[in-house]
């Protein structure tokens, strides 16, 4: 997947309609590598984000029909996902929400924090709040903290989830603060973007040791992105090291349909196959749910490959294995 040399009036073009922010450690990283690099693909603007398709759209997994009010998102009777920040240490070019953060994006503070605070207290069915945005790990460690502790004496509330790129894309921001705020009554679980090996450096991996050893449950996610990592190899590489990191792969997203992505996108038969490999040679604790959001805010879908058939007249039904070898399963 070659891209095209940008120039200035290019580059120019582009940050004019999505953000672009780069931290000095990503800077420092991606220096020297070639345009087509899994990294610089990731993280600089290309021309071809000005091309979007019909069906693309700013809200593509529906979290706007499902914001009763500002700053909540509420999809699932038993969580709701809290925006708590709307900026970026760097934008991803494949963001979903590249249209609702950054220049476009509001920060959730004083009484508008407080009211969907309030609003997770009155819902009592709600277990679980996840912290997105933005990305919450760009507030101070004071100010996060001081939320958690919030949403901590909510006594219907089980756990809290925060999903960041941040241990990726600036590692040494990880520091004393970050891991008092993360330590609360409440059991954290930090879900960590990451999309390819080369992206796990040793400031990565010290950054993430320091969440583990504080007891931080540490979870990954990661996009199928064409010409990043739509290989079983680069993904099992990434895998097992995340593991081995005591990081539990979680999702393996397909691509979703915002403006300008889809030179990122694979088929869903192509995230199958890669599915379908891992599955034969990765241990289960390497193996993330590959999954859909469906557009118009529906939810998330598995859409591994089905190796079960229907049940046939006699009860029977056709299983397959991970290597394609068919069996006959009474029920």
């Amino acid at each position: 997947m070659k891209r095209p040399n940008r120039t200035i009036s290019e580059i120019s073009a582009i940050t004019r309609h999505y953000d672009y922010r780069m931290t000095p450690y990503m800077e420092s990283l991606l220096r020297g590598r070639p345009a087509d690099d899994p990294l610089s693909l990731q993280f600089l603007p290309d021309i071809r984000e000005l091309h979007s398709l019909p069906y693309e759209t700013s809200d593509p997994i529906g979290d706007m029909p499902f914001s009763p009010i500002e700053g909540i998102v509420h999809r699932y009777p038993d969580r709701v996902l809290l925006k708590v920040a709307h900026s970026c240490p760097v934008y991803c070019r494949f963001c979903f929400r590249r249209d609702m953060i950054g220049s476009k994006g509001t920060p959730l503070q004083g009484d508008a924090l407080d009211a969907a605070i309030d609003y997770v207290r009155a819902h009592p069915k709600i277990w679980e709040v996840i912290l997105t945005g933005g990305d919450p790990l760009t507030l101070s460690g004071r100010r996060l903290g001081e939320i958690l502790r919030k949403l901590g004496s909510i006594d219907s509330l089980s756990v809290l989830r925060i999903h960041s790129r941040v241990p990726v894309v600036a590692p040494q921001s990880i520091d004393a603060s970050t891991i008092n705020a993360l330590q609360q009554s409440l059991p954290v679980y930090l879900a960590v973007h990451v999309n390819h090996p080369d992206e796990i450096t040793k400031e990565v991996v010290t950054a993430m040791r320091q969440l583990s050893d504080a007891g931080v449950v540490l979870l990954s996610q990661t996009v199928l992105l064409k010409g990043v990592n739509d290989s079983a190899t680069v993904l099992g590489a990434l895998f097992r090291r995340l593991v081995r990191l005591k990081i539990r792969p979680y999702y393996l997203h397909h691509p979703d349909l915002a403006p300008g992505t889809s030179h990122f996108r694979v088929s869903m038969e192509v995230g199958q196959e890669l599915m379908h490999t891992l599955r034969e040679t990765l241990s289960g604790l390497c193996l993330p749910t590959y999954v859909l959001d469906i557009p118009g805010g529906f939810g998330k879908v598995p859409i591994g490959p089905d190796r079960v058939g229907e049940k046939s007249t006699s009860g029977l039904r056709i299983v397959q294995d991970a290597r394609g070898n068919r069996y006959s399963y009474p029920e």
